[in-house]
Order: C-alpha cells, then structure tokens, then sequence
C-alpha cells in the first residue's frame, strides 16, 4: 500500500526545509512553499544554492503572522512581517519570467545582504502575482509561486533507496528538495504515473524532475560532494533526453488538506 511518508515545505526559495506533519494546499502548491525568494539588487535576478551554497543554511521559517523568521548560524533572528498593500514592487527575473512582487523592506535586506555578502533584495509572491507554468505542460490556467518550474515536487522513498545502493553509501532526500515523499511502491513507480490522490486532494503528474549540481550540495554542511554525489550516479543510469531525471512535478487540483500517513491511489 502507498501512503504519505513524508511532507516538506521550503518557504524561502534555496533555503532550508521545514519538516511538516500536516499542511493545506492553494492553488500554488503547500501552503506558504516558496513564496519568499533573495534576488540580486542591482539586476533583479534571482539567487539559489546553484550560484550560493551556503543558502543551504538559511532557516526561513512561516511564522504566525505569515511573515517569515530569518536565521543561520552566527547572525541574530530577524522577523519579516509580510509586505503590505502599500510595500514597494521590485522587478525581478526568475528563468525566464519577469515580473513585479512585493520588496520586503530595508531591514530584511540588510540582513540578507550581510548573509549573501553582496547588496541583496528579500522578496514575496501574492497569490494574485503568481507565474504560469511552462507552455506545453499542465493546463493553460496552471500557476507557480517561486518554485523552479512547478508547485510539487514528489518523490517516491524507494526511488531514494536504489540510488544509495547504487551509490554505496546513504543519499539524504532533502538533497532532492521534495515536497510529498510516498513509500510502498517500486523504485521509480511514480515515472509512470499521471493522476493520483491523496486525502480529498487530486494532483496531476506533468513533467519528471531533471536534476542538476545542486543535488551535490549536502543538506546539513552546505558543502559540495567532491565525487559529484549523487549528481555522478543518476547521470549514468537515469539520464534522458531531458537530463538526469528523479521525481516527479505535480500539479494540484483544487485547495485542500495533507497529512503524513495518508493512503495514496493512483488514478492513471
């Protein structure tokens, strides 16, 4: 039997995981996932563990007031109230999307900044700014707050399990970056699914998950693998036309409710 093994939420694009236990869902994915996001001050552009790994330990937490709370070792917390009616719109680039989101303010950047160690910008994404996904997959009306391309990243635990025997050593799954970990099925039994349910929620599966160097960075230190792990492994067993795949992005259908432990049925 599949079930819900696992919920992660990332609130701060690159930044470290929350581990959830139950959680509802909007139109963008997990309530509050990346909907926060550290863009360059002077070009706009958008920063990640790609270009910055110590973002690895970046603790952005949702805290009660929807804001987030900032920390990392050696820099005191800082609260970040969400951005008001009234808070300054800054363009920013993300992939291949322009647009213009709320600035969290001067303070929030002073700290980033310092983090960063070059002038940076704090940003957030209303639901009513929300991106479309990529052309061609998914639905035209299918939106994204600041996710990569989609709002759910699922990944199937036995998936994890083969490529740590492959590798001969244990893989951490947040080096992966889910959200929704299921267990009880064959490795890489979610690359042929299309629909599937969980709780009263529906989610589309619209496009496997290429995988990139970010997958080198360990979760706990920051540092890269020097032996290129895993990203070394799935290139040479799971390597298509798309690049090194692993996991699968969903599209949820409709609000709802999910809670680790939950069955999971495949629909298609």
């Amino acid at each position: 039997m599949l079930r819900l093994s696992a919920l992660y939420r990332y609130p701060l694009k690159s930044g470290k995981a929350e581990v959830l236990q139950q959680i509802g869902l909007d139109k963008l994915g997990l309530d509050g996932d990346r909907r926060w996001m550290l863009v360059d001050e002077a070009s706009g552009r958008f920063l990640t563990q790609r270009a910055v790994a110590k973002m690895s330990q970046l603790s952005a937490l949702w805290n009660a007031s929807g804001g987030l709370t900032l920390s990392s070792p050696g820099y005191a917390p800082l609260e970040v109230p969400l951005p008001g009616g009234d808070a300054e719109l800054r363009g920013v680039t993300i992939w291949r999307d322009t647009l213009r989101v709320p600035d969290a303010g001067d303070e929030a950047a002073a700290w980033v900044s310092e983090f960063i160690g070059k002038p940076t910008r704090l940003v957030q994404m209303p639901l009513e700014r929300a991106r479309t996904t990529q052309a061609g997959f998914g639905k035209d009306d299918d939106q994204v707050a600041f996710a990569d391309g989609y709002p759910l990243l699922l990944i199937g635990q036995a998936s994890l399990d083969d490529l740590s025997q492959r590798i001969g050593r244990p893989m951490e799954m947040l080096r992966f970056r889910p959200n929704l970990v299921i267990e009880g099925g064959e490795p890489f039994a979610e690359d042929g699914w299309k629909r599937l349910r969980i709780g009263d929620v529906e989610f589309r599966a619209v496009k496997p998950c290429s995988r990139c160097i970010l997958t080198t960075i360990d979760p706990q230190t920051g540092e890269r693998s020097a032996d290129r792990e895993p990203f070394a492994t799935l290139e040479a067993y799971r390597k298509t036309e798309e690049g090194a795949i692993f996991g699968q992005n969903l599209i949820n259908d409709g609000a709802g409710h999910l809670e680790v432990g939950m069955p999971v049925t495949i629909l298609e």
